[in-house]
């Protein structure tokens, strides 16, 4: 109200407008904010009035207000410091629906976590819990336990039974037993569990690497830098788009402590291209008594290709191919919470677990009981119990049911509807080639910009997040829960309305 452009004050000095303005002590005592200070507190209102008024003052200075325009302005005080405080104690951390099509969105909170997860989350986190506490002796226990009995029933059936199937795997004796049984710890994020496996198993030495696995993904998170916070000591082999068994072979050294395979997460290298299998990595690392480490980085716990995607390996894939650690996230392919996942042979996660940095980068109780909760999910291999695993498993003919019943319900000539074939895809750096068949509501408007809507979507409540691509705003299905639907068509009537 009181922002709009004024002429230059003429017959009043600014001093005069200045003197006009109430002080911070004054409004916030007064009786019309006196419902406010009982709900909110007075710091909070004397921080609102100070907001206030420091607007006033400033457009008092950029002679934007004149006497009559000071007057409204503080006949209606009362309503901008109200407003102030909607806005200063509110969340900045909200729910949106996202309808981009884009499954594990980083900027929107990667995977959504199973309801399961949530209510596990509210039970031991809102109260007391054995986090550390072995309520069968009555003594300190480690919060390991409750989740890596779960990885142990989901990894050491078929790990195992690889390892038996393939006795030279035995040739290395103790290691290769351990193989067979497959431990899991739990940090924060899987840049720190990198961070641990490198420092635990190469400090001071070299770590093999393919120089076309030299990756950056998002927050400029690059795996030379990680090498170098770990203190292990790059040695990078191949080239960019060609990297051989041999190249590793003729690198091993008496400094090489290990031998690294990265998942390239968000980007491929197509064309005149040559890796070698993990398999091959393996049994290299077998022959020379190394340990071999994967960051796979995604980490499926399922079967990839049960919805058409062929390439991108899951964590058993790995186990059973021979790696001896794989390091994976909590929040992409798996479906529960942030959190960096190192499972592999139980004398070196025993190492990892026993190194000091282990305690600052570990999980806190509500990672463990989000992730226990989603592993149990897999344990009762009820996959639709997590969100991202069901939004993978959606149908075309799905999809394209609920959008015919959303753009049946709009008709106005403000709003152009149509139903389109698209494609969804799976996010988070997991395979960043493959893609989903969907159906997209195309939305176009002769009276609107393409931005214009998009930003109308943006600022409903909850803020709906869409895509705009060649002239036209796409909103996927696939990422908008059902019980949403409704919320985005009631967003679209309110856009034709205005």
């Amino acid at each position: 109200m009181f922002l709009s452009a004024m002429p230059n004050p003429t017959t009043t000095a600014k001093a005069d407008l200045f003197r006009k303005l109430p002080s911070v002590d004054e409004l916030s005592h007064s009786a019309e904010l006196a419902p406010f200070v009982s709900e909110n507190g007075q710091t909070a209102v004397n921080d609102a009035a100070r907001a206030v008024l420091a607007r006033l003052r400033n457009e008092i200075n950029a002679n934007r207000l004149d006497s009559a325009a000071i007057d409204l302005a503080l006949s209606g005080i009362a309503d901008a410091i109200e407003r102030q405080l909607r806005v200063s104690l509110s969340y900045s951390l909200q729910p949106v629906i996202n309808a981009t099509g884009v499954i594990l969105h980083t900027n929107l909170g990667r995977a959504p976590l199973a309801a399961a997860a949530l209510d596990h989350i509210h039970k031991t986190a809102f109260t007391y819990s054995n986090l550390e506490f072995d309520l069968e002796s009555g003594e300190r226990g480690k919060r390991d336990i409750h989740v890596d009995r779960l990885f142990r029933k989901l990894l050491n059936t078929h790990v195992g039974t690889a390892a038996q199937a393939c006795p030279e795997r035995s040739r290395r004796g103790s290691p290769d037993e351990q193989r067979s049984s497959i431990s899991t710890v739990v940090v924060n994020n899987n840049a720190a569990a990198v961070l641990l496996a490198l420092n635990t198993l190469a400090e001071g030495g070299e770590a093999i690497v393919s120089r076309g696995e030299l990756v950056e993904i998002g927050g400029s998170f690059r795996i030379p830098d990680v090498m170098s916070k770990s203190s292990a000591i790059l040695r990078e082999v191949g080239t960019t788009n060609r990297t051989r068994v041999s190249d590793y072979e003729r690198a091993i050294n008496d400094k090489t402590k290990l031998l690294l395979r990265v998942h390239r997460s968000n980007f491929q290298i197509t064309g005149f291209t040559e890796q070698p299998s993990i398999s091959e990595l393996a049994g290299l690392a077998r022959r020379h008594n190394l340990p071999l480490m994967e960051d796979l980085g995604s980490g499926a716990l399922f079967d990839l290709r049960s919805i058409g995607i062929n390439d991108e390996p899951s964590v058993l894939d790995s186990l059973e191919a021979g790696v001896d650690v794989v390091t994976y996230s909590g929040d992409k392919l798996l479906g529960g919470p942030q959190a960096g996942i190192l499972s592999g042979r139980s004398d070196l996660i025993s190492r990892m677990r026993a190194n000091s940095l282990f305690r600052a980068l570990r999980g806190d109780k509500l990672i463990y009981a989000a992730l226990e909760a989603t592993l149990l999910a897999y344990v009762k291999r009820d996959r639709d119990a997590i969100p991202a695993l069901k939004m993978m498993r959606l149908s075309k003919e799905e999809i394209a049911s609920r959008a015919e019943a959303v753009a049946a319900e709009i008709s106005s000539p403000k709003l152009n509807i149509e139903i389109v074939d698209g494609e969804s895809v799976i996010g988070g750096g997991a395979a960043p080639s493959a893609t989903l068949p969907t159906k997209l509501l195309a939305i176009t408007s002769l009276k609107f910009s393409v931005d214009d809507i998009s930003s109308r979507l943006r600022k409903t409540n909850p803020s709906i997040i869409a895509r705009v691509e060649e002239g036209r705003v796409l909103l996927d299905l696939r990422t908008v829960f059902p019980e949403q639907d409704e919320i985005l068509k009631r967003a679209l009537l309110e856009i034709c309305n205005s």
